[in-house]
């Protein structure tokens, strides 16, 4: 059987890609505007990464497809940035989508958001989102996901939205896979890199300790190894959330040793990159070649592999159903 095919708008690092391959989709076309996300995705995937500016980019440019798949920028609706919706520059963003369905007229839509989305500015946002896809021509699903119901060991919650030309019913997938923790995707040898200095770490400490004096804020987490990772997102913050604890090494800090060049006492570090990969499901052979800011972003910006996949399956398989009726 011939496969369907499908463009990726917004495609960032590729995740969304590797879900809709993994169900079955021929992907003809990915676009992102990031030149970091260029050099990760033309480091993984034959086919090269438009980089123009969306806006810019006429649909006769893009090949036909069957799937229009994206998670159009969320900083403009998440909880951890400003929240100014579409009044933020990316929010309009979500407006090509609409255009090159409007262009195009693919059978189907899949789009990916931060869970806020749903509730931002009152669920207007959310409202208008809905109306635009409806009036374009699609009946419209939506759904709250949770990656750790995807054999993930991240909390990490997404509203996805399908969309169909014809108006056909449409079941989001049930859990699936199998539960992971996190000590189920850590590394075995970990680089001293990663590891707190031991004023960091007294700062972090010192920080929390101020806050839960105030009943107020939050401060750094050390992960149960035996539970789950907090969402990865972007910035300090995220990783703070993320921590865990090895067994110190030969040569970390000791009393009246030099706080700043020396790792914490208490073998404190951060997840390592290739952790967070697996918290967001990529494989093992996803290369990165950016700096560790670069690649700690894009994964925090990136969407779970195995949710996009069971998604895709679904859709996929409504399509299939629909033609031999």
């Amino acid at each position: 059987m011939k496969k369907l095919k499908a463009i990726d708008l917004f495609a960032g690092i590729g995740g969304v890609r590797l879900g809709l391959e993994k169900a079955g989709f021929e992907v003809s076309y990915s676009n992102d505007i990031d030149k970091y996300c260029e050099q990760t995705f033309n480091a993984n995937f034959p086919e090269q990464l438009d980089r123009k500016d969306i806006r810019s980019v006429n649909p006769k440019d893009i090949p036909d497809h069957d799937l229009l798949a994206g998670g159009f920028p969320c900083q403009p609706f998440s909880l951890a940035g400003l929240k100014k919706g579409f009044s933020d520059p990316r929010g309009d963003l979500f407006d090509e989508v609409i255009r090159i369905l409007k262009a195009k007229k693919p059978k189907a839509f899949l789009l990916e958001n931060v869970k806020h989305l749903r509730y931002h500015n009152s669920q207007k946002t959310f409202q208008k989102i809905l109306k635009d896809l409806q009036d374009t021509g699609y009946t419209v699903h939506y759904e709250i996901l949770n990656s750790k119901d995807f054999g993930l060991a991240q909390n990490r919650e997404r509203i996805y939205f399908v969309g169909f030309r014809e108006d056909i019913s449409f079941s989001f997938p049930k859990k699936s896979g199998t539960p992971k923790t996190v000590k189920d995707i850590l590394e075995k040898q970990v680089d001293e890199f990663y590891f707190l200095s031991q004023r960091y770490y007294e700062g972090l400490a010192n920080h929390k300790e101020r806050h839960r004096a105030k009943r107020s804020g939050f401060g750094f987490e050390i992960l149960d190894p035996n539970g789950i990772s907090h969402a990865l997102v972007v910035g300090n913050m995220g990783r703070e959330r993320n921590l865990i604890q090895d067994a110190p090494r030969e040569g970390f800090y000791k009393e009246g040793e030099d706080k700043k060049k020396k790792k914490n006492q208490l073998g404190v570090r951060k997840l390592t990159i290739r952790e967070c990969a697996n918290l967001q499901g990529f494989p093992p052979d996803f290369k990165f070649p950016v700096s560790k800011t670069q690649a700690y972003k894009q994964l925090g910006n990136s969407v779970s592999v195995p949710v996009i996949e069971v998604i895709a399956k679904e859709i996929l398989k409504t399509l299939n159903a629909s033609a031999k009726a």
